[in-house]
């Protein structure tokens, strides 16, 4: 059994939200399941839009909550309880403002920092202790200017940044599905 059964991508649904810097998490998971060759289908007992992926040896689900960022603990909540995955065999892929755009964090547990989804998925599995993908996007420099931000188009130079960031963190996923958390952090935060 690999040490990540399951990938969850932080977003909002919609295409007037797909290129915002909030839907990075759905922008990782879109390109592991290209790179897998697998297509989203939506399950609607879930609230979500799931797929497989194999790398290696080793194979999970990747999810994308479509009850908004807000609500992601509902949708996670009821996949993770189903399918009985347990917490800390679930890594979930975001945008952090803490980190500048083209930065790229792998950690397990801590807290929200202010970050809605993490918020409501803390809520609903009951345990801060799941895997957590940290893409950086960059900050708007006053609190006030957060929520506009974050659901805004980052500019192309810091798109590119950021997709750079989420290739390099493809390339470590099949150690991280293989339990060799150390291995990939070290690459991913040498890199960065």
């Amino acid at each position: 059994m690999p040490a990540i059964q399951l990938i969850v991508g932080l977003g909002n649904p919609g295409p007037e939200y797909e290129p915002t810097r909030h839907n990075a998490g759905f922008w990782f998971v879109d390109e592991l399941a290209r790179r897998c060759r697998q297509d989203f289908r939506a399950e609607p007992r879930f609230h979500s839009e799931l797929a497989r992926c194999r790398l290696d040896a080793s194979e999970c689900r990747l999810q994308k909550p479509l009850t908004f960022m807000n609500h992601s603990g509902q949708a996670v909540g009821a996949l993770t309880r189903f399918f009985k995955i347990p917490v800390e065999q679930v890594l979930v892929v975001h945008d952090d403002l803490d980190l500048p755009p083209g930065t790229i964090r792998l950690k397990q547990g801590g807290g929200h920092g202010g970050h809605n989804g993490l918020r409501d998925l803390i809520s609903h599995l009951g345990s801060r202790d799941f895997y957590r993908l940290r893409i950086g996007i960059g900050h708007p420099g006053h609190r006030d200017q957060v929520v506009d931000y974050v659901l805004k188009k980052p500019s192309g130079e810091h798109r590119r940044l950021i997709e750079d960031a989420i290739d390099d963190a493809l390339d470590v996923m099949p150690d991280v599905l293989a339990g060799q958390f150390e291995k990939a952090m070290n690459s991913l935060h040498t890199r960065n």
